[in-house]
C-alpha cells in the first residue's frame, strides 16, 4: 500500500495558465499534488531524518567533509533559498560556475537538451564535477501540455538519457517549460522517476539585460524557502550574479541546491514543489 501523504502537503491545483501564476482547481479540472518545500520537509520520513541527522553530527564533529553532498547544510534551522538556473548550458555557463565556485555556492541546473546539453558536454561535465545539481528542463523546451503524452515522455526521457551518457547520473528533478504541468504530465514524470519543480522569485530575464534590474527583481522577491528562476542563456543574468549573491548573503540567507532544500525529504516523483 503507498505512504499515505499528509493534507499539508497535498494540494490539488488546475495546471498553469502562465509561467509565473497558479491557478486552483475548479470543478471538472485536472488536478496534481504539490506541496512547498517547507511542508515536504516536515513530513520527511523518520528514517531520512535520522540520516540527515547523523550526516550533520559527523560533519560537526569532522568525521565528514564539511559540504560533502549538503549534509552540513540543514534548512529545517537555516535561511535557506534555492539558486536554480534554466535552459543551458551555455557560452555564459563557464563563467556562472566560475562565480559559484568562488562563492562556495551550489545551485540546481534544469538543462535543455537541443542545441545545449547535446553541443556542450563539456559544459555538463563541469557542473556536475564541481557538486551542482542535474535537472531536467526538457530536450527542445515544448510546452508539455499541450503535446501529446508520447511526445512529453520523449521530451523528458531523451533529456534524462543524455545526461546519464555524459555524467553516469539521472536526474531526479524536473522543470515544465513555462512552468505549465497538468495531471498527465505529473503521471509521465511519476513514471520516470521525476519530481516537478516550480519557483517562487524569477527576474524575468528573458526580458532584459539590465543586470542591475534583475538583481533588484530577485532581491525584492526573495524569501526563505524559495526557489530562484534565472536563466544562464541570458547576457544580462550572469554579470547579476555576484551582486545576488552578495546581498543573499549578507540578508543571512544560506544559498542551496533543491534537493538541500527539500532535505531530509526526497524529492518525490510526480510531485510539484512550489513555494
Amino acid at each position: 500500500m503507498p505512504k499515505p501523504i499528509s493534507a499539508a502537503r497535498r494540494t490539488s491545483i488546475a495546471g498553469l495558465l502562465t509561467a509565473t501564476s497558479l491557478v486552483l482547481a475548479l470543478s471538472g479540472c485536472a488536478t496534481y499534488d504539490v506541496t512547498a518545500p517547507a511542508d515536504a520537509r516536515a513530513d520527511a520520513p523518520a528514517a531520512e531524518v535520522a540520516k540527515k541527522d547523523t550526516a550533520l553530527a559527523a560533519s560537526e564533529d569532522g568525521k565528514a567533509p564539511r559540504g560533502a553532498a549538503g549534509d552540513d547544510v540543514d534548512c529545517r534551522k537555516a535561511k535557506c533559498v534555492a539558486l536554480t538556473f534554466d535552459a543551458g548550458p551555455s557560452e555564459n555557463t563557464d563563467r556562472l560556475l566560475d562565480i559559484l565556485k568562488k562563492e562556495k555556492v551550489r545551485a540546481t541546473f534544469f538543462m535543455l537538451g537541443e542545441n545545449h546539453v547535446e553541443k556542450r558536454p563539456a559544459g555538463v561535465k563541469r557542473i556536475d564535477a564541481e557538486g551542482h545539481e542535474l535537472a531536467n528542463h526538457t530536450w527542445s523546451h515544448q510546452i508539455l501540455t499541450e503535446i501529446s503524452p508520447d511526445a512529453a515522455k520523449r521530451e523528458m526521457s531523451r533529456l534524462q538519457e543524455a545526461v546519464r551518457k555524459i555524467t553516469g547520473k539521472t536526474p531526479r528533478l524536473m522543470r515544465p517549460p513555462q512552468g505549465r504541468t497538468d495531471e498527465t504530465v505529473s503521471e509521465i514524470s511519476k513514471d520516470l522517476g521525476l519530481a516537478q519543480v516550480l519557483w517562487s522569485v524569477t527576474a524575468k530575464d528573458y526580458q532584459t539585460n539590465d543586470s542591475a534590474l534583475i538583481t533588484k527583481r530577485v532581491l525584492e522577491q526573495t524569501e526563505r524557502d524559495g526557489i530562484i528562476l534565472l536563466h544562464d542563456i541570458y547576457r544580462g543574468t550572469v554579470p547579476a550574479v555576484p551582486g545576488i549573491l552578495k546581498e543573499l548573503k549578507k540578508r543571512g540567507y544560506t544559498l542551496v541546491t533543491v534537493s538541500q532544500l527539500l532535505s531530509p525529504a526526497k524529492p518525490e516523483p510526480g510531485m510539484v514543489y512550489r513555494p
